[in-house]
C-alpha cells in the first residue's frame, strides 16, 4: 500500500556548512548556487513539481539569508521553523517542528545534494514505494557508484525486502543515503526537543524492522566543500544539466 505524494516536507536548512569554508563565511550553505541554481532551490524545485504544496524550513545560521530568498517564491507554502536559538541537527529539527508537521506522512529533504537530471519524479516513486503498514520511515538511497562528492564508505545494506541495516564494521556498504526520506511524524510525539542526529530514531526503527530504503534512480551531487562543489558543475556542464 502506497501513499499519496506528501502535503507538507521538511527542509533542512539551520547548518552552518563548516566544510564549505571559506565559501559559507557569509553566506548559508543552502543558499549557495551550483551552476547558478541555489542548493535549496535544487531541492524545492523538484518538491513543487512532485506535488508538494508546503515547505516547513528550519533555519540558524544567517537565517535571515534563507528567509529572505524563501519569501521569493510563490509556488510553495513556506513556514520558517526558527532554530536561532540553537542548532538542533537532524533529529532535533524534526521534533521542533512536530506541532507544524501534521499526522500524515511527510518528505525530510536535505540541502547540500541533489540529483540529476532534476525532476519530481524520484519523489513521486518514494511515495508511491512507502508502506506505512510495514515501515515508519522510507529512505532514499543512492548507489555509491553512481554518485558523485560522496567519500564516505557507505551507509546501509539493502534487503531484497528494503529493511535497512547499517554498515556497522564493515569496510564498505553500496547504498549512502540521498538527503530525502519519507516518514510518520509521530515519531517524534516523544522525542525532546534538543540537538540529536536522526540515526538515533533510525537505530531504533531498525531493531524494530519499520526502516526501509527505496534506490534513487537518478545520478546523484552531493556537495559537501568547495571541490565537490566544482566537481558538480563540471559534471553538470558535461552533461548539459
Amino acid at each position: 500500500m502506497s501513499v499519496p505524494v506528501p502535503h507538507t516536507a521538511m527542509v533542512l536548512a539551520a547548518g552552518f556548512g563548516t566544510r564549505m569554508r571559506p565559501l559559507t563565511d557569509e553566506i548559508p550553505k543552502s543558499l549557495i548556487a551550483v551552476a547558478g541554481k541555489r542548493l535549496i532551490d535544487r531541492m524545492l524545485d523538484p518538491l513543487a513539481a512532485a506535488g508538494v504544496k508546503r515547505a516547513i524550513v528550519n533555519v540558524h545560521y544567517l537565517p535571515e539569508q534563507v528567509e529572505a530568498h524563501l519569501a521569493a517564491r510563490t509556488d510553495l507554502e513556506i513556514v520558517i521553523s526558527d532554530e536561532r536559538g540553537e542548532v538542533l541537527e537532524t533529529g532535533g529539527a524534526l521534533a521542533k517542528a512536530r506541532p507544524l508537521l501534521g499526522d500524515d506522512p511527510v518528505f525530510v529533504i536535505n540541502t547540500d545534494a541533489f540529483w540529476a537530471p532534476e525532476s519530481g519524479a524520484p519523489l513521486v516513486a518514494l511515495a508511491d514505494a512507502f508502506d506505512p503498514e510495514h515501515a515508519d520511515a522510507l529512505l532514499m538511497v543512492a548507489d555509491t557508484g553512481r554518485c558523485l562528492g560522496f567519500d564516505g564508505a557507505g551507509d546501509f545494506f539493502l534487503g531484497e525486502d528494503h529493511r535497512m541495516v547499517r554498515r556497522g564494521d564493515a569496510n564498505s556498504a553500496p547504498w549512502a543515503y540521498a538527503g530525502a526520506r519519507i516518514i510518520k511524524p509521530e515519531l517524534y510525539d516523544a522525542e525532546p526537543v534538543e540537538r540529536f542526529s536522526a540515526l538515533r530514531v533510525w537505530d531504533r526503527l531498525i531493531a524494530e524492522r519499520r526502516l526501509m530504503g527505496w534506490p534513487l534512480d537518478r545520478f546523484w551531487l552531493h556537495v559537501g566543500d568547495p571541490g565537490a562543489l566544482k566537481d558538480a558543475e563540471m559534471w553538470l556542464r558535461c552533461h548539459g544539466e
